[in-house]
């Protein structure tokens, strides 16, 4: 857990463009102004499917297929990490816990922000539009009505063509 004297950021992280565009803006706003001497302790959480959630629902011969999606899983989450950290790096932020939990997006960050004590969750917004959100879900929304702390949800801007 992170020192108690200083505030934790958990920012919440998945392998797109948002996500790590998150992690940047906050980076850039919260810590690395602040160099060495940083105001906050950063988590950095990535949430990793399971591999029965990632395939859903399967009929006969499911079962063969979850070690080869499992593996998948676990390299998609070292990629995810591994950017984050040279992220970081390249901002001059070293001071960071990196943490893969499997589960659920929602439900995961919302742990992380318990188990930490934070007081401030970031996460990339995907911009869905109202039609998608409501078949897909949103984690950005989840976490703003369930997690026990502020949470930022960080837009990328629109380019204009």
């Amino acid at each position: 857990m992170a020192t108690p004297e200083k505030q934790v950021v958990v920012i919440g992280i998945d392998d797109s463009d948002h996500s790590f565009y998150a992690l940047e803006w906050a980076l850039d706003h919260f810590f690395a102004p602040y160099a060495p001497n940083f105001p906050f302790s950063l988590v950095i959480v990535h949430a990793k499917p399971s591999p029965a959630s990632a395939i859903g629902l399967a009929g006969p011969g499911a079962a063969d297929v979850l070690p080869y999606v499992d593996s998948d899983l676990k390299k998609i989450a070292a990629r995810v990490i591994e950017k984050a950290k040279e992220i970081c790096l390249s901002k001059s932020v070293n001071n960071v816990m990196l943490e893969v939990v499997e589960g659920d997006a929602r439900n995961v960050l919302c742990e992380a922000v318990e188990k930490h004590h934070a007081s401030m969750l970031a996460v990339g917004s995907h911009g869905y539009g109202a039609i998608k959100r409501a078949v897909l879900g949103s984690v950005s929304d989840y976490c703003a009505h369930h997690a026990h702390c502020s949470v930022m949800i960080v837009k990328r801007p629109k380019h204009k063509h």
